[in-house]
């Protein structure tokens, strides 16, 4: 799949709605009684990008990043200004934010992740494409820079003399980005119904990778 690594403008996608959405079947049976059946393990975002568009010149940009994704074909970087750090959006990166797994001496690698939940069934997103610069890792809570980042893929790469020994703790703190793609091989604009307050559609959608 070809993905590009550059971000949607930041300004536009600050205003958009959107968020994760799920798929679940649910079948009633004749007494009332419902069984549930998730069929994604993961969840899937989107997002309108027409509610960030305020100006003409806003339009110009979408339209020009829309044409060099050739629409649907090629994915990109989307900050979600809802959700977009290991932690709360208002908080501090730290170190200590999320676990990414424990040493056993060995391991070198490890995949950045964020957890969501209350211990209850927590659920453990993986982030693979984190902001370049924004990744503080530890561990067993001493701050470390022995590592190399892959920007491209979220994974953490402990250098030789610096892996995690058995049962330390790895730790990290990030901000992220995620992998969409338009959702629409066409943008219709109506500058008319635009001057008058009316939104373009832009579906973006996550994609899988």
């Amino acid at each position: 799949m070809a993905f590009d690594e550059v971000r949607f403008p930041v300004e536009i996608s600050r205003g958009s709605s959107g968020g994760p959405e799920r798929r679940t079947e649910i079948v009633t049976t004749a007494s009332g009684h419902e069984q549930r059946n998730t069929r994604w393990a993961d969840s899937r975002r989107r997002y309108n990008a027409g509610f960030g568009v305020k100006s003409l010149d806003d339009i110009h940009a979408v339209v020009a990043f829309f044409e060099e994704r050739r629409g649907r074909l090629h994915a990109f970087r989307w900050k979600d200004h809802a959700d977009f750090k290991s932690c709360a959006p208002g908080a501090t990166i730290s170190a200590a934010d999320q676990m990414i797994g424990v040493g056993d001496g060995v391991t070198a690698s490890f995949q950045l992740v964020k957890r969501y939940g209350t211990g209850l069934r927590d659920h453990i997103r993986v982030i693979n494409k984190p902001a370049a610069g924004s990744v503080v890792v530890a561990v067993d809570g001493a701050p470390t820079v022995n590592f190399t980042l892959d920007a491209a893929t979220g994974i953490v790469t402990f250098l030789p003399g610096s892996i995690p020994g058995v049962g330390a703790e790895v730790t990290a703190g990030f901000a992220f980005d995620i992998p969409v793609r338009f959702d629409t091989d066409q943008l219709s604009i109506n500058l008319t119904n635009f001057a008058a307050g009316d939104i373009p559609e832009i579906p973006v959608v996550e994609v899988r990778l």
